[in-house]
Order: structure tokens, then C-alpha cells, then sequence
């Protein structure tokens, strides 16, 4: 019976069934139909704030023209959505209101250049046919969700520029299409996961200013693929994979700042095809491997600053062509090979303070491209090879501070280009050769702190002269008869200069002895004893109890004034003349009677019982560092004393006084215009990048602040205070007890007490800020500090730019506002809270002096403090 019912209906059930099936479908069906896909653009746009007037096609009063809608490609054959490009429409919005259902034949979704805020939907998994995924550039937050991992048909991926956080989800090893991979200028921590090694199809891989903070996976050499690998500025340490070796396409490798701390993989020599290879500011140790000569497409060598040690290999000779080779800051000693001389197409050699010990061979004549030679700070000797002139487009020479001692070769002047030649602080003898008359272009001479002498040439002339150092050398008194033009610029004139044609902001010292061969000796005779009283004077000043038997003044040669005479001028130290008051001492004005004028740090050491011996050790540092210090951003000191009781300091004296200041002054608003902050800016970094890289060892200043940098009448700014320096050591852990300005110290300076040149890099950012906001940054300084709790980005979410900078001033247009750009961003990168992310005053002070602004991201109101901080 029931068999028999339900065979009778048993068509009716069947045809229930297919009914039923054929419903269920059609909500899949709707859902991706074009009205439907109409009516979720239309929603979308009408969450934009404000929607473009572009978009304007986007209505539902035209859902059958949706193949024709501004930034809409269809499908031809299902006239669904296939593409949507919203790039660079200015639009501010989130994704959170984007119905990503009916769009599942979606291949290309580009959407960079905007302003979309919030996190990436998980819901874009569901768009599996996508092949081309672009959200860079906007303010995005949140995971990379692993959904993403669906896309198994995506080739190419940019979700750059953004401040994501979280790691990267292990997922996107699923993505085995994927050819151009790009994670760049997130907030992205944790580990590079070991299932990128299956993406053996990528080509691009940038994840470069991150926070990732673990080895390099070796599985990145199964991305055989790979022919540009970018892991820059991160915290990245351990060794590089010698699987690395495996990338044989690869042809731009970037690993430099990070925390690298192995040797350099021999293995690296395989990837033949390299034309990039930078390593630079890392830890790296051990030698630079001989297989390195492998790499014979190789333009661009950058190893410095590591702790490589061993020699420079001859190998590097192989690589003929480089056009940049960059060594500098590492500990290679023994010679420069003479094998480098085979790099015909090298332009930029930069050898700076990495120990080299030989002479500087002949065979250097060869590279004929050469426009930047920097060999400072080694211990190079003898004499500088007369095939240097054979060097025609050098423009930047740099042989100072080294032991070379020969003449000044007469072929330097057939180095037609320069503009930037630096040979003190050597031991170079005999005249100044006429030929150097040639150098038409020089703006900046230093032949300071050698044994030169003789007069210099009448028939010279320098047109374009900027800079211009001959102090402490032998010549003789006439050196400068006639010489006006050289005059013009010159601190502490010889008597062969008229004096009234003099009253323009002073640039150099020139040493002026006085005439005769018997007063020459006299000379040579009073400098030796100079030399042995500095030595005992200091050796006296490391005891409390010696301090008072100290009463003599020890000046500079040039400075030509005695303690009597600035005691004097200022009436015993009267109120009258204090012009500041420091941590470490009062600051007096003396106006002497020849027209000088200079400041006087004093320290009464009978004020107190309790005066703590750092105040001695401070005054000491200052005067051993500043009398050696040559740079045109840092101040000038004269001399030092101590008289009853008390120590004093002589510096050149600036009438405008601390970029305090002015900054906070009438000048802020009438002279110190957004040209001329970003001037100051670029003179203290140079100041500090000088400190930290041209100088054996390098030095760390702790203290900068906006009271301890002083202005010249045209606003170049000069660093002063020194009382605070430290020479550190490369090998040296350099802890000490706290030192600084509270609001411009280094977090980890105060947790740690460990003193490196990225506390002052700190410290520069927190000046450089305050100079383009008018105040203070403390509250921006507040919320770096909580990033890890998200408040920094959940506060500076909507904040503009235009409302951080300093409201007394009209905002920045056109170049300056490009300008004032390129600073905040450099500045919001110096007060990252990790030492290790922040850049180098190198960096910075090239970034702040090339010649070509980087365009701004988006017109200049709509920059966001986050968007800065991933330009």
C-alpha cells in the first residue's frame, strides 16, 4: 500500500524536489546579478565623506548603464563587475560598508591613493577570483585577515603604506600565483612566516619599514623566482640564510637597518644577476667574502656601517661595474687594494673611518668616473698620489684626519669640478700650489690643522668660496695681502686684510703668526708650550683640590685677547651682563675693546659645598671636545680658564642667541618663515650627522635641545653646549648615569642608561618637530610612546598635518610644502621608540640636502600625521 502511494506520486515528489533546489540557488543567483552588484556600489558610495563628484555616474537611476559607470570594467559575456579602480580618487571612507557577496567575479579591486580608514573585511575572501588587489597608500588598520589566503588565483598584492599591525598571517603561502607581494611602511611585527617559500612564482617582495622582529625564514630561498627582495628598516637579527644564495635571479637585495649580527654568506656570490646589494647599518662581523668578486653585474655595494673586520678583499676589483661603493664605519684595516682601480665606472667611493693603515695607491687615478671620494678618518699615510688629478669629474674630495704627509700635489688643480675639498687635520707640508687657483667651482676648502706654509698665492681666486679653513698651519704674515676677496669670509682676519671691509658673518679661523724667522721660531716655541700646559691644565682640572692652582688662559691662536680684557669688559661679572643661565653655569656678553664680541660660560665652583664632580667633568668634555670640533653648525670655542674659584668657557658669541628663542619670540612670526625652519633643521642635522659620523670616535652630544642651539645673524643654525658630550667607542657599551632635557631625552636612555647616537637622533626628531609646530610636541611624544596600546593611532587617526604645524604662520605651498613634508616625516621616523627604527643623522641630513624633493603622497591639507609616517 504505501509502495503502491508512492510510486503514484512519485513525479510530483521529484519535481517538489528540483523546485525547492532550484529556489535555493536563486539567492546566489541575485545576489550577483548587475542590479544587485548597482545597488552595493550605490550604498557604498553613499558612506564616502563626501562622495566625489567624479562618481556621479554611481546612481540607481541608471543600474542598466552599471558597464558604464565611472571606474567600473565588466565582464562582457556576464556583464557583471569585473573591475573597479578608485586609485588616487581622493576619497575618505572605510570597507567595512562594502558588500564584497555579489561581486564574486571580481578580478581587479584598486583602490591606493585614498583615505580609507579601518580594517580590511575578512569578507574580501570571498572574491576568489581575483588577480590584482591594490589598498596601499590609505590609513588602513588592523590584521592582514588569513581569508586572505582564498585568493588563490591573486597575482599581485600591494597593501603598502598603511598602518596595519599584527604579523603577517601564514596564510598568504596559499597565494602561490602571487608574483609582486608588497607589506611595505606597515606596523607589521613578528616573523616573515616560513610559508612564503611557497610562493615560487614572486617576483616582488617588499616588506621594508615594518616591525618585524625575527630571523629571516631560509625558506625565502625557495622564492627562486624572486628579482627584487626589500627587508629594509626593520628589527630583523640572527644570520642571512646562505640559502639566499639560491635566488639566482634576484637582482636588488636590500637588508640594511636591521640587527643582523652574522657574517656575510659566501654563498651570496651565486646570485649572479645582482645589481643592488645593500647591507648597510647592521651588525654584521667577520669579513667581507672574497666571492663577492662573483657579482659582475653589481652597480651598487653598500656595507657600511657593520663590524666587519679583516681587509678589503682585491675581489671587489672583478666587479667592474660599480658605479657606488660604500664601506665607511666598519673596521677593515690594512690597505686599499690597488684592484679598485679597475672600477672605470665607479662614481661614489665612501671608505670614511673603517681603519685602513697604508698609503692611498696610485692605481685610484683610474676610476676617471669618481665625483665623491671620501677616505676620512683612517690612518692613512704618506703622500697623497699626484694621479688624483687624473680624477676630472670629482666634485667631493675628503682625505681629513688621517697621517698623510707630503706636499699638496700640484695635479689636484686639474680636478676641474670640485666644489667640496677637505684635507686637514693631516700632516701635509710645503706651499700651497698655485694650480689649486683652477678650482673655479670650490665652495668649500679646508686645509686647516697641517704643517703648510709659506704665503698664499696672489694669482688665486676663488669665485664661489662658501667655506674656507687654513687654521693652524705655518704661513706667514702676508698670507692674505691683497687677498680681499678670501678676506671677506675669514674669522679672525690676519693683518694682511683690511678689517672695515670685514662685517659680514664670520665663516673660518685663519692662524696669523707673526712675521720673521726669529719670531716664527718664537711662535713654534710658545705652541709647544701651549700644547704641554693644555696637556698638564687638564691633567690638573680631573683633581678638585688642583683646580685652584690653575690660572693661566688657554685660547685658540687666533683669538687674540686676554682674560684681563674680558674680565673687564663685563665689569667683574656683573648682573648687568648675564645674558642666560644653564644647568651648568651662568652666560655672560663681554664687548671688548677691539670690537670682539664674546659669551662667557662661568661655573662658581664656591657657590656650593655640594657641587657633584659631574659639573667639572662636564666643563672638561666641552673644552677637549668643541677645541677639536671644525664645522660650520657648530659653535666656535676660544678658550678656556679658571681664575678664583670658578672655570670658565669662551665662545664666539651669536647675537640672535638660541633657536628657543626665537621660536618663541617675535621672531617666530616675523623671520623664522617655514624656509627658514627648514633651514635650521638641516643645519643641526648636519651638525649631528658631522658629531656621529665624521668623527674618530664618534661623538654624542645628549643634550639637544632648542635652548642649545644658537642662530647666526642669518639663521644658520650652530649647536653649543657640549657640557653633556660623551666620545663614545664602537666597542664600548658606553653606560653612564642619566644625562639630558627632560622632553627631548631618549626613552631608552632613561630605562636603560645606555648612551648611543640614536638617543640623539631622538632628541634631533623631538627639536625638529617643535621648530615646524611652534610648541612643544609633548602630547605627540605621549601617544609614541602607548603605540603598542593603539592610542597613537586611534589619536593622529584624523589628524592633519595643517593643524599640527605652527597656526602663527600661512601653511606651506608648492616646493616648501614639499619641503616642510620631508621634514615631519623625517622627524616622526628619529622619535620612534625603538632605537633600532630610527634612521641615521647621515640619512637624514642627505635626505634633508638632495636636490630633488619627494612629491607629496596627496595634496597638502588632506596629509594625515599617520600618512607621514609612512611617506
Amino acid at each position: 500500500m504505501e509502495g503502491g502511494v508512492f510510486s503514484a506520486h512519485k513525479p510530483t515528489y521529484l519535481l517538489l524536489l528540483l523546485h525547492i533546489f532550484l529556489l535555493a540557488l536563486l539567492p546566489f543567483k541575485a545576489i550577483s546579478s548587475p542590479k544587485t552588484q548597482a545597488e552595493a556600489l550605490v550604498s557604498w558610495k553613499n558612506t564616502f565623506a563626501p562622495a566625489p563628484p567624479s562618481l556621479s555616474s554611481w546612481s540607481l537611476t541608471n543600474p542598466n548603464n552599471l558597464c558604464n559607470w565611472t571606474a567600473i570594467v565588466c565582464d562582457q559575456s556576464s556583464e557583471q563587475v569585473s573591475q573597479i579602480d578608485l586609485s588616487n580618487f581622493d576619497i575618505s571612507a572605510t570597507l567595512t560598508y562594502f558588500n564584497f557577496t555579489p561581486f564574486l567575479k571580481l578580478t581587479q579591486f584598486n583602490l591606493s591613493g585614498n583615505y580609507f580608514t579601518g580594517p580590511i573585511p575578512s569578507e574580501l575572501g570571498f572574491c576568489t577570483n581575483l588577480t590584482y588587489l591594490d589598498l596601499s597608500s590609505n590609513s588602513l588598520e588592523g590584521p592582514i585577515p588569513s581569508p586572505i589566503g582564498q585568493l588563490r588565483k591573486l597575482q599581485y598584492l600591494d597593501l603598502s603604506y598603511n598602518s596595519l599591525n599584527s604579523s603577517i598571517p601564514s596564510e598568504l603561502g596559499f597565494c602561490t600565483n602571487l608574483t609582486h607581494l608588497a607589506l611595505a611602511s606597515n606596523f607589521l611585527q613578528g616573523k616573515i612566516p616560513p610559508s612564503i617559500g611557497q610562493l615560487r612564482e614572486l617576483q616582488y617582495l617588499y616588506l621594508h619599514m615594518n616591525s618585524l622582529d625575527s630571523s629571516i625564514p631560509s625558506e625565502l630561498g625557495l622564492c627562486t623566482s624572486l628579482t627584487y627582495l626589500d627587508l629594509t628598516s626593520n628589527h630583523l637579527e640572527g644570520k642571512i640564510p646562505p640559502s639566499i644564495g639560491q635566488l639566482r635571479y634576484i637582482q636588488h637585495l636590500d637588508l640594511s637597518n636591521n640587527s643582523l649580527n652574522s657574517s656575510i654568506p659566501s654563498e651570496l656570490g651565486l646570485c649572479a644577476n645582482l645589481t643592488y646589494l645593500a647591507l648597510a647599518s647592521n651588525h654584521l662581523e667577520g669579513k667581507i667574502p672574497s666571492s663577492i668578486g662573483q657579482l659582475r653585474e653589481l652597480k651598487h655595494l653598500d656595507l657600511s656601517y657593520n663590524s666587519l673586520n679583516s681587509s678589503i678583499p682585491s675581489e671587489l676589483g672583478l666587479c667592474t661595474n660599480l658605479t657606488y661603493l660604500a664601506l665607511a664605519s666598519n673596521h677593515l684595516e690594512g690597505k686599499i687594494p690597488p684592484s679598485i682601480g679597475q672600477l672605470r665606472e665607479l662614481q661614489y667611493l665612501d671608505l670614511h673611518m673603517i681603519s685602513l693603515d697604508s698609503s692611498i695607491p696610485s692605481e685610484l687615478g683610474l676610476c676617471t668616473s669618481l665625483t665623491y671620494l671620501d677616505l676620512t678618518s683612517n690612518h692613512l699615510e704618506g703622500k697623497i698620489p699626484p694621479s688624483i688629478g687624473q680624477l676630472r669629474y670629482i666634485q667631493h674630495l675628503d682625505l681629513s684626519n688621517n697621517s698623510l704627509n707630503s706636499s699638496i700635489p700640484s695635479e689636484l688643480g686639474f680636478c676641474f669640478g670640485l666644489t667640496y675639498l677637505d684635507l686637514s687635520r693631516n700632516q701635509l707640508s710645503g706651499s700651497i700650489p698655485l694650480t689649486l687657483g683652477n678650482l673655479a667651482h670650490i665652495q668649500s676648502l679646508d686645509l686647516s690643522n697641517n704643517n703648510l706654509n709659506g704665503s698664499f698665492p696672489t694669482e688665486i681666486a676663488f669665485p664661489l668660496l662658501g667655506n674656507f679653513y687654513l687654521s693652524h698651519n705655518n704661513f706667514t704674515y702676508n698670507t692674505f695681502v691683497g687677498k680681499s676677496d678670501l678676506c671677506r669670509d675669514a674669522r679672525g682676519l690676519s693683518r694682511g686684510c683690511n678689517s672695515k671691509k670685514n662685517n659680514k658673518k664670520v665663516i673660518i679661523g685663519v692662524l696669523v703668526p707673526v712675521c720673521g724667522l726669529s719670531v716664527v721660531a718664537t711662535t713654534i716655541a710658545l705652541i709647544l708650550m701651549f700644547h704641554k700646559k693644555t696637556r698638564r691644565v687638564l691633567k690638573k682640572i680631573h683633581s678638585a683640590q688642583n683646580f685652584e692652582n690653575f690660572e693661566s688662559m688657554i685660547l685658540q691662536e687666533e683669538v687674540k685677547f686676554t682674560f684681563g680684557e674680558v674680565v673687564k669688559a663685563i665689569d667683574d661679572f656683573h648682573e648687568k651682563y648675564c645674558i642666560g643661565r644653564g644647568g651648568f653655569g651662568r652666560v655672560y656678553k663681554a664687548e671688548l675693546l677691539s670690537g670682539q664680541v664674546v659669551a662667557v660660560k662661568r661655573l662658581n665652583m664656591s657657590d656650593s659645598n655640594d657641587i657633584p664632580a659631574i659639573n667639572l667633568q662636564s666643563f672638561e668634555n666641552e673644552i677637549r671636545t668643541l677645541t677639536n670640533l671644525r664645522h660650520r653648525n657648530i659653535i666656535q670655542l676660544y678658550g678656556f680658564c679658571s681664575r678664583r674659584g670658578c672655570i670658565f668657557l669662551l665662545y664666539e658669541y651669536l647675537e640672535r642667541g638660541s633657536l628657543g628663542k626665537a621660536l618663541y619670540g617675535v621672531e617666530g612670526v616675523t623671520e623664522l618663515g617655514w624656509a627658514t625652519r627648514v633651514k635650521v633643521v638641516k643645519g643641526l642635522a648636519h651638525a649631528l650627522s658631522y658629531l656621529h659620523h665624521d668623527c674618530s670616535p664618534p661623538i654624542v652630544h645628549r643634550d639637544v635641545t632648542v635652548n642649545n642651539v644658537l642662530l647666526e645673524s642669518d639663521f644658520e643654525a650652530r649647536l653649543s653646549d657640549f657640557g653633556t658630550a660623551r666620545l663614545i667607542s664602537a666597542n664600548s657599551s658606553n653606560w653612564t648615569h642619566i644625562v639630558g632635557s627632560f622632553g627631548y631625552m631618549a626613552p631608552e636612555l632613561a630605562l636603560t642608561m645606555r648612551v648611543t647616537d640614536k638617543c640623539d637622533v631622538y632628541s634631533f626628531g623631538v627639536v625638529a618637530l617643535e621648530v615646524m609646530m611652534g610648541r612643544h610636541p609633548g602630547d605627540l611624544l605621549e601617544s609614541q610612546l602607548s603605540k603598542s596600546s593603539q592610542s597613537m593611532k586611534e589619536d593622529n587617526a584624523e589628524l592633519f598635518l595643517k593643524d599640527l604645524l605652527d597656526q602663527r604662520l600661512e601653511a606651506p605651498s608648492n616646493e616648501l610644502a614639499r619641503a616642510v613634508v620631508l621634514v615631519m616625516s623625517l622627524a616622526l621616523a628619529c622619535i620612534c621608540t625603538r632605537p633600532g627604527s630610527r634612521p641615521t643623522m647621515l640619512y637624514v641630513a642627505q635626505k634633508l640636502s638632495a636636490r630633488s624633493l619627494p612629491s607629496l603622497p596627496e595634496p597638502f591639507g588632506m596629509l594625515t600625521i599617520n600618512k607621514l609616517m609612512g611617506i
